[in-house]
């Protein structure tokens, strides 16, 4: 489906297909997931049965066409989906934009046919959860310097992996995998290639589960290889162009997070405007304070503006389908204003809310721990500003 915004005299509205897939996502997570994020977000499980339903709902392959599994709609529909699922919880929020950005989109824009019908198709219906896998222990931003090491054999049937990745989102669960390997060391970044790894075959370990201070229901490990064969047609894009690949998944990744930070920003709003009608100090409600009310005003201002950066970079890679270009820029900014202004405002409800803010009873503290990963998973803020400044100065 490839629909746009429609203007509606000064405001932009949403179509009538745009405005269901926004109602069934902000039905599913208000009934189903906002009154189970607490119990989850302190047991740090992973909620399989919320998840296994989302993916019937079609919100785990959104852009995905339906003939692999996937709900056939466009990004504007995504974002409006990860905003709902993430208001009512991040860490749902974040495993479903690892399964759609960086999983589907990975493999629906570089994939074979033979790959969309395999591994696509069961992550873009829910059955099964996909993962991207880039990060090691001393390898992050600088992925040119990556140990993951993957050779072919004499017989050029199989690569052998070897290596551990970290900060896995969905590694402890994920059946198919996204992974980063250098083939060429001496090339450093030009050496990478990707791969679609069965996390069911041999040589294949899960590691270490990380103790996060958000976003916990999302499980998070490290993944070891040791002597893992991959067959060479499992290989992702052509051998080499592996950064290449994992920097446009990115793109589309940044989008997803900022979607992400938006709702969690969205919920954290809310509910200090409702508790500043409530509360009353000196026999008025706070939020006749003129302290209060500038609050509210400037988490309102940003929150607009992250959304119109997020509906921009959107259209951009809906764009980018026909023509080709990257929305590298387009990207970087909502996700860098986003995921700040996620931050930004969550602090502010703290504050707002005052020691009750501070307090498990309500998940004004829960919104504040998930936002602050959202500036640095995706590529850091310090990142999206050297890749904005980049591209504004004409620098690679």
């Amino acid at each position: 489906m490839a629909v746009d915004l429609v203007p509606s005299g000064m405001s932009l509205t949403l179509s009538p297909e745009h405005e269901m897939i926004q109602q069934v996502a902000r039905k599913f997570a208000q009934e189903k997931i906002a009154p189970i994020a607490a119990k989850f977000d302190e047991s740090g499980e992973f909620p399989y049965e919320t998840v296994m339903e989302m993916g019937k709902l079609g919100l785990m392959g959104i852009e995905v066409p339906e003939e692999y599994g996937g709900a056939g709609m466009d990004t504007i529909a995504y974002v409006l989906a990860m905003e709902e699922i993430s208001k009512a919880d991040a860490a749902h929020g974040v495993i479903m934009s690892v399964n759609n950005s960086l999983f589907c989109h990975g493999l629906l824009k570089f994939g074979t046919e033979e790959q969309k019908q395999k591994y696509l198709a069961p992550v873009a219906s829910g059955q099964v959860v996909g993962a991207y896998s880039l990060t090691e222990p001393m390898s992050g931003s600088d992925a040119g310097t990556m140990k993951s090491r993957a050779v072919l054999n004499e017989a050029g049937t199989h690569y052998i992996i070897n290596g551990r990745k970290s900060w896995v989102t969905s590694g402890p669960v994920a059946r198919y995998i996204v992974l980063f390997a250098m083939t060429e060391p001496e090339k450093k970044h030009k050496g990478i290639t990707a791969f679609i790894i069965d996390t069911e075959r041999p040589g294949f370990e899960r590691g270490k589960v990380e103790p996060k201070l958000g976003i916990r229901a999302s499980a998070t490990s490290e993944i070891l290889f040791e002597d893992y064969e991959a067959p060479v047609e499992d290989v992702l894009g052509k051998p080499g162009e592996g950064f290449k690949i994992a920097m446009t998944i990115l793109d589309a990744g940044r989008i997803g997070i900022a979607a992400q930070a938006l709702g969690i920003a969205e919920a954290a709003y809310e509910a200090s405007v409702q508790y500043a009608r409530e509360r009353y100090a000196f026999g008025q409600p706070i939020g006749s304070f003129q302290m209060i009310q500038q609050k509210i005003a400037d988490m309102k201002t940003r929150i607009e503006a992250s959304r119109m950066l997020i509906y921009n970079a959107a259209l951009a890679k809906m764009r980018s389908w026909e023509t080709g270009e990257r929305y590298t820029l387009e990207a970087a900014m909502a996700k860098l204003f986003a995921s700040e202004t996620a931050m930004w405002v969550t602090t502010q409800a703290v504050q707002i809310h005052g020691g009750i803010g501070y307090s498990k009873e309500l998940p004004i503290e829960r919104y504040f721990r998930d936002a602050k990963i959202t500036e640095i998973y995706e590529g850091t803020s310090e990142i999206q500003r050297i890749v904005i400044a980049r591209n504004q100065l004409g620098l690679r």
